[in-house]
């Protein structure tokens, strides 16, 4: 496919979603009402356990991040959907309905291509958010229920792309600097619109979206593109046009935060980052 061609589908995708043509699938639905919910300062605990227990996979993830490391720190189990809403709290509960719309955004891909880009893209997304949690309350001093949010939908635009790509064969073949340069950014933004997303948070992943991580880190932005430079996971749709980075990312990180206490912190970390991604895997 030619670059103007993929450029063009791009802002096609772009203008269908700004059009108010993003369809979102049953399980994104669930996630929609559930965080239009948690919006309205009214809403009960009660009401709030009642709209997650109408979704099975919302449910389930919901139980298991109030009993991940993270979040349990007493190491008490829950076993119930209104207990767990009530550990994590409505911002946390507003961030993975969030993921779940984010990960249902895709829907079902046709084709073994695209339902592997968009499982890897997960798998990437999981890390990146679990990460940011760590990197917000340990680096950057930040709020870490914002940066796991953040981290959740750094890449939305990427699963609308990817559940559009069976209309458009060979999109996200080849080179994929195209994505970077602009289809990224205008599907993404568009996206981010649709989902209300608070503009703090829209700006920092714009910046991340540009690629600069200022050192020392202390930004949403730099939070996100510390937690993208150190996930094991790569998300698939950077293989090839690869996330601009300065020279020696890694040693200015190392410099900027030090080596040996880097390295301390992800270790510390460990368990909770690898509880977190566990639990978001849906």
């Amino acid at each position: 496919m030619r670059a103007m061609d993929r450029r063009e589908i791009f802002r096609s995708l772009a203008a269908d979603v700004g059009k108010g043509e993003l369809s979102f699938p049953t399980s994104a639905q669930v996630g929609m009402r559930v965080r239009r919910a948690l919006d309205d300062p009214d809403c009960h605990i009660d009401a709030a356990a009642k709209l997650v227990q109408a979704e099975p996979l919302l449910s389930a993830r919901v139980v298991a991040i109030a009993n991940s490391v993270a979040y349990n720190r007493s190491g008490r189990e829950i076993t119930d959907v209104r207990t767990a809403v009530a550990r994590l709290g409505f911002r946390t509960l507003r961030s993975l309905a969030t993921a779940l719309v984010t990960r249902q955004l895709a829907g079902a891909p046709q084709g073994q291509a695209s339902q592997d880009l968009a499982a890897q893209l997960w798998q990437h997304t999981a890390h990146v958010a679990s990460l940011a949690h760590v990197i917000a309350r340990r680096v950057t001093k930040l709020d870490p229920e914002t940066a796991m949010f953040a981290g959740i939908i750094h890449e939305v635009g990427g699963f609308y792309a990817i559940s559009r790509s069976k209309d458009f064969p060979g999109l996200f073949e080849d080179d994929l600097s195209d994505w970077l340069e602009m289809g990224e950014m205008e599907v993404g933004r568009a996206v981010l619109k649709v989902l209300n997303v608070p503009e703090p948070v829209t700006h920092a992943i714009e910046v991340y979206w540009d690629g600069f991580l200022s050192m020392p880190p202390v930004t949403l932005a730099d939070t996100i593109l510390l937690a993208e430079e150190l996930t094991p996971v790569g998300s698939p749709l950077h293989r090839l046009g690869g996330k601009p980075s300065g020279e020696g990312m890694t040693a200015s990180i190392d410099m900027a935060i030090g080596a040996d206490t880097l390295q301390s912190i992800l270790k510390e970390s460990a368990e909770d980052v690898a509880s977190l991604t566990a639990a978001l895997q849906f």
